[in-house]
């Protein structure tokens, strides 16, 4: 299932995101160093290599015999009509049914050789889309503070296709056209040394061509691949949030910036695109100087009786051969940038610090399939762990200790100062106050998304740090105010959090949280599709189906982020008690703005600019008449 989270606004590029990082016309900052790292990725299929290598000089040998033979057959032909004794077409015709079968050999080994490349190429790719989507689920929150959805999208798709394309094509043709230099040049040797002397004079023009071409315009095959990520992110951030543009009226603006990202991928496109184009005519240009070389010497030669006019004709034919290959050289330096350029934009990603223990998935498995199989596990591990004691294994309590913790997103501002609480187990616990105060950045810190700059959290004993990643997070539920939901079923999206639940545990939450009656009333139930956007349903069926699958996930601390805003009065006051039967037993942390859902908190705290400024219960807290006082009556003042 590929998660959708529902978005409005435009992500920006974050001071350091990689796009703010990359300035136009800048190259690939380590061609060789990347060149050399993507064969690295050839090293398990070096067997397979041995064989494209092998066949690659088998094609290419018979192709470059061809041409001699090509040549003895226009001798024949020459000396039977010159000898007035008529051409022996008996010879003639051995000699083509030779020819014919060394053509078709060479075809033999060539396709085998793109076939075994063809399946090589996809399973690298495959290995890197592997290789991108793991990581996606080990980088840390902040990566992606800095780094827009459809620039992620565009490196797993876009690039890793440039990748493919090369490894599929180029590499193959580089072998090709390597075997075929040195094959060539031996037989042209082997005709004429003097011609090939001569044809060879042009060969330093032809690699001062390629070079001044490849210097100009590998930035611009850096600056294609980046423009191309950039007009991809703001497609789709405005494809997501098309309904927000047109409400503000902002399709104008959207076409503008649009506009200016694509005239950027159209300058860099078509110079890349025109470079490259223009490599293969100069080289072309080149080349044909050399064959009028070897037409003056060679009729000279023939004329003084020194080579026979078969010899002529198969050594142009080589030169045509020696150039051809040249040519492909040009094409896949041309092709090896933006490689390179592709590459290095995925070994980024690859190579970016991961957080320390972070999940990961079986072989074998699916994302879906690894998480429900690691789930199942840890729950037999834990039944075994206590079958062995003699007793049921001890239940998290739910205990949480924030311990004098300073912290903020740049570490020259700090944004939580000195915050100290204790939430008992089973307590219920409500962070209130203005917009930026830190609530929902207290939030993030429990679960670890962040670090703290200094303090330290604990839950029931143990300090956050001292849990592997996945072993914290399997104390917490949330419902979050923004509503995220997979595109899959409604029995998948409810089992998320906890796939072995029976079907029985799944209905008694949908049910618990009002969602059970509506879910039956559509056609497929609970195998009922959510779309790509899960606009298919209503926002407050969202908010619902959210709720129930932070029931059905039965963990000891739940975290509830304005959970209840998206539903009507009604259905808030069923959640409501849902809630509070869910929540009995339970440490709960509750983020509202609407606090008329959180009197009955045993304790609110309400927080300013990172600081406690006020504790206590709500009737406490009313008779103070400070800070949460202010908020509360401001939401009944008319």
């Amino acid at each position: 299932m590929a998660a959708r989270q529902q978005q409005t606004g435009k992500p920006k590029h974050g001071p350091g995101s990689r796009a703010a990082a990359m300035m136009p016309g800048e190259k690939a900052g380590d061609l060789r160093g990347t060149l050399r790292k993507l064969l690295s990725y050839l090293a398990p299929y070096k067997f397979r290599l041995f064989f494209v290598l092998l066949f690659a000089i088998a094609s290419t040998i018979f192709a470059i015999v061809s041409p001699t033979i090509l040549g003895t057959a226009t001798d024949t032909i020459v000396q039977g009509l010159m000898s007035g004794q008529g051409v022996d077409y008996e010879a003639l015709l051995q000699i083509i049914v030779f020819l014919i079968g060394l053509y078709a050999v060479s075809f033999g080994f060539s396709a085998a050789q793109g076939f075994i490349m063809a399946g090589m190429s996809q399973q690298i790719t495959y290995e890197f889309r592997r290789l991108l989507s793991e990581k996606m689920d080990k980088l840390p929150v902040r990566y992606f503070d800095g780094m827009t959805h459809g620039e992620y999208q565009s490196r797993v798709i876009n690039d890793i296709e440039t990748v493919n394309q090369s490894l599929s094509q180029s590499l193959t043709q580089v072998i090709t056209a390597a075997v075929t230099i040195i094959g060539t040049l031996i037989m042209m040797i082997r005709i004429s040394l003097i011609m090939t002397v001569v044809a060879l004079l042009v060969l330093p023009m032809s690699m001062v061509m390629i070079k001044l071409v490849v210097r100009r315009s590998q930035g611009h095959f850096k600056n294609q691949q980046k423009y191309l990520g950039e007009v991809n992110a703001h497609v789709e951030e405005m494809f997501t949030g098309h309904t927000v543009v047109k409400v503000f009226n902002k399709e104008e603006e959207s076409q503008a910036e649009f506009d200016a990202m694509n005239d950027k991928l159209y300058e860099s496109a078509w110079k890349s695109q025109f470079l490259s184009g223009i490599m293969m005519p100069a080289t072309n240009l080149i080349g044909n100087l050399g064959y009028v070389l070897v037409c003056i010497l060679g009729g000279y030669l023939a004329i003084a009786g020194r080579i026979s006019i078969g010899n002529i004709q198969a050594f142009i034919q080589y030169v045509r051969s020696f150039n051809q290959p040249l040519q492909q050289v040009a094409n896949a330096a041309n092709l090896l940038q933006s490689t390179a350029a592709a590459a290095e934009r995925i070994f980024e990603i690859i190579d970016e610090e991961e957080e320390e223990d972070a999940f990961e998935p079986q072989a074998g498995h699916t994302l879906g399939q690894g998480m429900a199989q690691e789930s199942h596990e840890a729950a037999e591990r834990t039944q075994r762990t206590a079958a062995a004691d003699g007793g049921e294994a001890p239940a998290a309590k739910g205990r949480v200790e924030f311990e004098h913790i300073n912290f903020g997103y740049k570490p020259d501002h700090t944004i939580i100062h000195d915050f100290s609480f204790v939430a008992e187990p089973g307590s219920r616990v409500a962070i209130v106050g203005p917009t930026g105060a830190g609530k929902t950045t207290i939030v993030k810190l429990l679960l670890r998304y962040y670090e703290l700059n200094s303090g330290r959290i604990l839950v029931d004993g143990t300090d956050i740090t001292e849990y592997s990643r996945n072993d914290l997070r399997e104390h917490f539920a949330m419902v979050l105010q923004d509503t995220w939901l997979f595109s899959g079923t409604m029995r998948e999206n409810l089992k998320y959090g906890r796939p072995y639940a029976t079907d029985e545990q799944m209905i008694e939450a949908a049910k618990a949280a009002h969602i059970h009656h509506f879910i039956k009333t559509l056609p497929d139930g609970y195998d009922t599709k959510i779309n790509e956007d899960a606009d298919n349903i209503s926002q407050g069926q969202k908010q619902l189906l959210t709720i129930a699958r932070a029931m059905l996930a039965d963990n000891p601390i739940l975290i509830l982020d304005e959970a209840t805003s998206s539903v009507d009065t009604r259905t808030e006051r069923l959640i409501q008690q849902a809630m509070a039967n869910l929540m009995e037993g339970r440490t709960s942390f509750i983020i509202a703005h609407r606090l008329s859902t959180i009197k009955d908190a045993d304790t609110i705290l309400v927080l300013d600019k990172g600081d406690i400024v006020e504790q206590g219960t709500h009737e406490e807290l009313l008779e103070k008449g400070g800070a949460y006082a202010k908020l509360y009556n401001s939401q009944f003042e008319e």
